[in-house]
Parts: C-alpha cells; structure tokens; sequence
C-alpha cells in the first residue's frame, strides 16, 4: 500500500514510521501544521522532521508557509472547538494531498499521541477521506509511546514541549 503519512513533527513519527515500514508499507511524509505558533517552534518542528526525513531516506513534501493566520480565523471565537478544528484543517489538506498524489490512502501521526483524541481523529479522516475519494488508515500508535520516544532521543531530534498552538503553549506554561 502507498500511504501518505501527516507528520505533526520529528518525534511523534519515529515510531509510525518504523512499523509502517517493517510492514512493507510504502510511505511518503507530508508536513503541513498550520496551527503551531511561535514561528521559531514551527522551524524547529520543520527542521526536525527534515533530519529525520534524511535519516531514514523518507520522500516528505513540505507546506512550509507559516498558517498563523489561516489557523486563527478558522479558531478565535471558537476555542472550545479548536482541537477539532485544527484536526480538520490538517487531515483535510493531507486528504487532498494523498488524492492528488495518486496514494492509496492517508494517515496521520497524531494516531501516535496519547493526548491527542483519537476517536475525533478517526471520525475527521474519514470524513476528509469520504470528501477525497480515500481511505483513511486508521491505526493506534499509542502503543508504541514509549518506544517512540526512546527512538526521538537516540536519533537527536529536537522533543517540542506542547502539542503546538498558541492555546497549548499556554496551557503547558501556566501550569
């Protein structure tokens, strides 16, 4: 199966990656995060996902544009919705994506984090899926958790401190 991956970052993908591949799964990467702020944490994400792309020989294709803004008038006055939002955003441009590259189907490396919600996840690709003529490969990575992490610190990647938005990095540093 081609398989066109979503990559939030460097080390939520360490572990997808590797089992996708033991699994004679062809993947090609796509980088596309709109959501992460500040724009110095959205290079360092960038860039780690291109040391790990280089790593392990992994064909990506970069939306390199900072999304700020598309990300925020798509959230601001709707914040208790942002999560489901910024799914959206994201697994309905690597829908399009995979479309257009003729993939068999899409996924997403978010299915890798224990914080991220899942079901939600699931319902959203599909949806996006449905949309594009698609499939959506739905698998749970959270089992690999640990290991993932084990691979991000061997491999050098730089490790972000929360999930990305504006809204995150507040949560994480107000605690």
């Amino acid at each position: 199966m081609d398989l066109l991956l979503h990559i939030c970052c460097g080390p939520c993908a360490c572990y997808p990656l590797t089992v996708l591949r033991e699994e004679g799964v062809a993947v090609r990467g796509f980088f596309h995060n709109p959501n992460i702020h500040p724009y110095r944490e959205f290079q360092r994400r960038l860039e780690g996902v291109e040391q790990l792309a280089a790593r392990l020989e992994l064909a990506v294709d970069y939306d390199r544009d900072y999304g700020l803004r598309p990300y925020l008038r798509q959230v601001v006055f709707h914040e208790d919705d942002r999560c489901r939002l910024c799914y959206q955003m994201r697994l309905d441009a690597v829908a399009r994506r995979a479309r257009e590259l003729g993939a068999a189907a899409f996924s997403s490396t978010l299915l890798y984090s224990r914080y991220q919600q899942h079901e939600l996840i699931r319902e959203l690709g599909e949806a996006a899926a449905a949309r594009e003529g698609i499939t959506f490969h739905y698998r749970d990575f959270r089992g690999g958790w640990q290991r993932g992490i084990e691979l991000s610190k061997e491999w050098q990647l730089y490790r972000q401190p929360y999930c990305g938005c504006i809204y995150s990095e507040e949560e994480r540093y107000r605690r």
